[in-house]
């Protein structure tokens, strides 16, 4: 970090989600559960579309997509947590934190695209079914993820480069249990205008982009769906949609309730508690969602339980 004629901190100390030791430890097994359900559920999820050829669409490669991303997502934060409830002293080295917060801001801003991307195919089979497979051709379908990724590593590649520009000089203690943008932001002793409309703008853009996709692509797939004659149609029309729409609606939520906050009514605390919902949690409802709702991914997780039970 850019310090000038101030204290040189070579660590940042986080205060974490608690700071009883009976606590810490109570917190350590929960959430390696979670951290084993996520790993295992994204993990199985990727290996079930890979293995099955029912699910070669594009709408599962762009699932399998999300599940690499959740997973690597949610790997940036869980390793160091789960150290940290295990260590009286939380310290994460300048550069670490800023590598941390890179590829977390990365990964998460590809989940954000990718869930616009999932609309849009949604958008394209519903309301154009004729003309799917042109549309959403293998070519296609790998330039939208690429276009994922490639918007991630701009975006915080920008925020990093702002981040250098800052100075921590009274305090190097981070009110957070991971390297976030608001508590470092709080903490930095320099002006912050600049970095934070750099941040706003490219934040923007991706946040503002995949939301307008996701609500424009659904506005149209309910019109559609309306207007067809039978009822099964609407019905399994609503099934495709189901699972995404429920994911949309938690990972947006959470984003905005943490970054979208007036300052009057922001509450590092709350901040905390959200930051754990869309770190640790989503990452590991995702898959889970699909798996419940999705009768495609049901019947072939059956299938390849039922060929493990035979072949064992």
């Amino acid at each position: 970090m850019a310090i000038e004629n101030c204290t040189v901190f070579t660590d940042f100390i986080l205060v974490g989600l608690s700071d009883r030791w009976d606590v810490q430890q109570g917190l350590f097994v929960l959430f390696l559960l979670v951290y084993g359900i996520t790993v295992i559920a994204n993990l199985g999820m990727i290996l079930l579309i890979s293995m099955d050829p029912r699910l070669h669409t594009p709408m599962y490669y762009f699932l399998s997509n999300l599940s690499l991303g959740d997973v690597c997502y949610s790997s940036t934060i869980s390793p160091k947590m789960l150290a940290d409830f295990l260590s009286k002293q939380k310290k994460i080295a300048y550069n670490l934190c800023a590598v941390q917060l890179f590829f977390f801001g990365t990964f998460g801003d590809v989940d954000c695209v990718m869930l616009s991307v999932m609309a849009y195919d949604r958008y394209v089979a519903i309301c154009n079914p004729l003309l799917y497979t042109v549309t959403m051709s293998r070519r296609v379908c790998i330039q939208l993820v690429a276009t994922a990724y490639t918007a991630g590593l701009i975006d915080m590649t920008i925020f990093i480069y702002c981040l250098t520009q800052l100075s921590f000089c009274n305090s190097n203690t981070i009110n957070h249990y991971f390297c976030d943008i608001p508590p470092l932001l709080a903490l930095a002793t320099s002006d912050t205008t600049t970095t934070e409309i750099a941040i706003t703008v490219s934040c923007s853009c991706i946040l503002g982009a995949s939301v307008i996709t996701v609500l424009l692509s659904y506005s149209y797939i309910i019109s559609t769906i309306l207007r067809m004659k039978s009822a099964a149609g609407r019905r399994n029309a609503f099934s495709t949609c189901a699972s995404h729409l429920t994911t949309v609606a938690i990972f947006y939520g959470t984003l905005f309730f943490v970054y979208f906050q007036s300052s009057s009514s922001y509450s590092m605390n709350a901040n905390k508690v959200a930051s754990v919902f869309y770190t640790v949690v989503i990452p590991m409802l995702n898959p889970l969602i699909y798996s419940l709702r999705n009768k495609d991914v049901k019947s072939a997780l059956k299938k390849a339980v039922g060929n493990k039970l035979c072949t064992g």
